[in-house]
């Protein structure tokens, strides 16, 4: 009964009011610079998907859209989605709601497969603007950006800006990560007490 005195005491004494009210700000803070940090890799993916979209040239010996290869309509598909996640995950970080495990194991999950599918988007068009730029002399096959300069720009851009999102989603999966194994308690150590770890052979 004295210690239930004692922390009713704590807590409605000024100084507990105080304590109370600096954590309830830092973690204000925090949900503040997530939501940010979840709001940014949406602009960062719809600069990509309209800097694609847009990417076509056309010259005296043919045409080149994005959409001629699949690599770059995974790109622009892959941007797409994650721009509507980073989105409803900045929503769902922005409203104040009790940190259940369900809650943390929901973003944890979802980060790391946007960040995958993210990672994946960029991965295989860097192959493919690599191979446009240098070309592959063992199969004969030249720079398509000596003709389709514009394009090849355009589509390097808006790789820049994919890895960009690839850096937040990262930096989101550690949070997410943290804030879920965090909830865990930190597994008991076992000491060697009592075992017996005299040499099975004596002189």
């Amino acid at each position: 009964m004295a210690e239930v005195k004692r922390n009713s005491f704590v807590e409605n004494s000024p100084g507990g009011m105080e304590m109370e009210a600096s954590s309830q700000g830092e973690k204000g803070n925090k949900n503040i610079v997530e939501t940010l940090l979840r709001l940014l890799p949406m602009a960062l993916c719809l600069s990509a998907l309209l800097l694609m979209l847009k990417n076509s040239q056309s010259n005296d010996f043919a045409s080149l859209s994005y959409s001629d290869l699949p690599a770059f309509r995974y790109l622009v598909h892959a941007n797409g989605i994650c721009a509507a996640y980073s989105l409803l995950s900045a929503i769902a970080s922005a409203v104040p709601r009790p940190a259940t495990m369900p809650r943390a194991w929901a973003f944890f999950l979802l980060d790391q497969v946007f960040t995958y599918i993210i990672l994946g988007a960029g991965a295989v068009s860097t192959e493919v603007i690599y191979l446009a730029y240098k070309g592959n002399a063992a199969t004969t096959w030249s720079s398509a950006c000596v003709s389709f300069r514009i394009f090849c720009h355009k589509a390097t851009a808006a790789l820049v800006l994919t890895f960009g999102v690839v850096i937040c989603y990262t930096l989101l999966s550690l949070i997410s990560s943290y804030r879920l194994f965090s909830k865990y308690d930190a597994p008991v150590g076992y000491s060697n007490k009592g075992i017996d770890i005299t040499p099975a052979f004596r002189a």
